[in-house]
């Protein structure tokens, strides 16, 4: 059975993730998933990146 409600989650993605993935760990960010994406955006010589961030606990 598909659980439609959780698939279709405002966080869900299901449709695709339209931010990298970045870990804070010690002070530290790491890019866990979305390498593409900031190579294109420091290609195109953008100093931004929006991103999605766990922040883990030390």
């Amino acid at each position: 059975m598909l659980d439609l409600h959780s698939l279709l989650a405002a966080d869900s993605t299901f449709y695709g993730d339209l931010f990298p993935h970045v870990v804070q760990w010690q002070g530290e960010l790491y890019l866990e998933d979305g390498l593409h994406r900031a190579l294109r955006a420091a290609l195109h010589q953008r100093s931004i990146l929006h991103a999605r961030v766990l922040e883990l606990p030390n």
